[in-house]
């Protein structure tokens, strides 16, 4: 049986902490460091206790314990060349040069999905191996058999660094977990060519990268990818077995994204008449809605966010001077 340490529970005025309670809500935490409440409780007696309860994420001693006790297995597993800082129980391998080489930005966007049931399939499958989940993001559950990797070191990341350089040597993991990732990094092949390469022979890959999603950065968003674009990642990599879109892929998760965002960026009368509106109201071209007040109404940022498309312009720069003559 693996084990795992469950960090989150619902927030009570009984079992109320402070740390806790910012640590799992990071946009309180920012509230309070601008002034707008006085403390984590002040938010939570005034709002947090409402019908959907905010949430507490305790780190314990048993889970700093098991911390510990997995960096002691994953010390082994890093390359001669990593440039590794080891902490009390985490271990950093990201230097500046290497923040600076792959457009990495100190952030404070939190990352943190549950896994599902595919993922944890595959945790219990190799439940006395090791599973690296490369861009871990906070988890709200910490496993003994799986190695949260992250550019930020959250409260359970065991190792900081980035998908293009992983500093584990080859063959070092039986599985390897990427879930909305790829779309965040720089170089997407690179990181592919990464993963297949820490995997063991005869390692599993879960891998999901979005296709119609709004833009979301963290702290930075390049890449969405069709089932051919995916596949084409890691054709040349590994033995591909399908490429599925599976119950929290399916289309409905990209219209209610889509839809609450355009609402979220209307005000006023403006989005009373964008909710009123049918989804027929939408079938057919889009030329007709182009001047109404729900289009033209979006800020920059929010046409952006949701765009169809960017149109990209730039130039090539003037061959340098080097200061010869013709012929010289």
């Amino acid at each position: 049986m693996m084990a795992s340490y469950d960090l989150d529970q619902p927030a009570t005025a009984a079992t109320f902490d402070e740390t806790a309670y910012l640590r799992a809500n990071p946009d309180v935490a920012q509230a309070v460091r601008d002034g707008h409440v006085a403390s984590g409780r002040q938010h939570f007696d005034l709002y947090g206790h409402r019908d959907a309860p905010r949430r507490m994420m305790r780190m314990t001693e048993r889970i700093h314990e098991a911390k510990r006790r997995k960096l002691r297995r994953i010390l082994p597993l890093l390359r001669s060349d990593a440039a590794a800082v080891e902490h009390d129980d985490h271990v950093d391998c990201l230097p500046a040069v290497m923040k600076s080489r792959w457009n990495i930005s100190d952030t404070e966007a939190v990352s943190a999905h549950p896994y599902n049931d595919d993922i944890m399939q595959l945790v219990g499958r190799y439940e006395n191996g090791l599973v690296l989940d490369a861009g871990a993001g906070k988890r709200s559950v910490y496993f003994d058999n799986v190695v949260n990797y992250e550019i930020v070191a959250y409260d359970t990341t065991d190792v900081v660094g980035v998908g293009e350089e992983l500093p584990f040597a080859d063959g070092s993991f039986d599985a390897v977990v990427s879930t909305a990732v790829l779309e965040h990094v720089k170089d997407p092949f690179r990181c592919a060519r990464e993963i297949a390469r820490v995997l063991k022979p005869g390692g599993e890959l879960y891998c999901v990268v979005p296709l119609l999603a709004p833009l979301h950065g963290y702290p930075h968003h390049y890449y969405n990818m069709t089932d051919q674009g995916i596949r084409n990642l890691f054709a040349d990599l590994l033995e591909v077995e399908r490429v599925e879109v599976s119950r929290h892929l399916l289309p409905i998760w990209a219209l209610t994204w889509i839809c609450s965002r355009w609402a979220e960026g209307l005000s006023g009368a403006t989005k009373d008449e964008f909710l009123g509106m049918r989804i027929a109201d939408f079938i057919g071209s889009p030329v007709p809605h182009l001047d109404q007040r729900y289009v033209t109404g979006l800020s920059a940022t929010v046409n952006s966010e949701l765009a169809a498309g960017h149109a990209l312009f730039a130039h090539k720069p003037p061959s340098p001077v080097s200061g010869r003559r013709p012929n010289e």
